[in-house]
């Protein structure tokens, strides 16, 4: 038999139900209700739209149209399961989960991998603050720009650090998403003494080895915060960096 015969049979796609009208409302209410209860989701704009019997969600960029982040679709079997899938080429999907409602929910507002936004371990701290009554979790920051929660002691990732410590707004943690889809990792490499300027490299590393990615400049300017992806030769602080945006008359690279 030549090399041909070899590849694996392909594993069926699970057969789709066709719901009500009274089942596929329970859904899309379940699905709304998971939105507006995330403070991520809410604060980038996510909805869920109905199509075809399927359940896509979709999320508006700067007041722009609507891109749809994925689909859900109703199974046959097992009972209530839904499969959760991304289109990673045209008319392709890969699935991200698969289960009830609650389990379909949770991977799309607690996602930390950038597939959606990135920021679940955000969303969940928000969650907590809420909890307690507060807007923002208290943070402290030591020597070497670490961060760590004042009540646990537990140390804080970069994304809720720039969110509860700095008040860096989550629209703008978000970006720039694509770094996030690549699963790049943020780390921290300087901040000015009054807090309103963060330069913040994104880095990832190959099967080999080679490290690469990219930097940022999160800053409050005129009383707003931004973030400005810096070109690599000219990142090397922030004062490097504010003089190439100047002369760009603050276009990103």
């Amino acid at each position: 038999m030549g090399w041909r015969g070899n590849w694996p049979e392909r594993v069926p796609r699970p057969e789709a139900k066709k719901l009500s009208d009274d089942e596929k409302a329970a859904f899309k209410k379940s699905m709304d209700s998971s939105i507006t209860s995330s403070p991520v989701l809410s604060a980038l704009d996510f909805r869920v739209r109905t199509s075809r019997g399927r359940f896509y969600y979709e999320r508006s960029f700067s007041g722009a149209d609507f891109i749809v982040m994925g689909r859900v679709t109703p199974l046959v079997t097992p009972k209530s399961y839904l499969l959760l899938e991304v289109e990673y080429s045209k008319a392709s999907w890969k699935q991200i989960a698969k289960g009830k409602i609650r389990t379909i929910t949770n991977a799309i507002s607690g996602d930390t991998k950038g597939t959606f936004h990135g920021l679940g371990a955000l969303d969940k701290s928000i969650r907590r603050a809420k909890k307690q009554g507060k807007e923002k979790l208290d943070v402290i920051k030591d020597d070497d720009a670490s961060f760590y929660y004042a009540e646990s002691h537990q140390k804080c990732g970069l994304q809720e650090a720039l969110y509860h410590y700095f008040g860096v707004p989550i629209p703008i943690i978000a970006e720039p998403r694509g770094w996030y889809v690549y699963h790049r990792t943020p780390r921290i490499r300087e901040i000015s003494v009054d807090n309103d300027k963060i330069l913040v490299d994104y880095r990832s590393s190959s099967l080999y080895g080679d490290s690469f990615g990219g930097t940022c400049l999160y800053m409050k300017r005129e009383g707003q915060w931004g973030v400005f992806t810096i070109k690599p030769n000219q990142s090397t602080s922030i004062e490097s960096s504010l003089s190439w945006l100047e002369k760009r008359k603050w276009k990103n690279w």
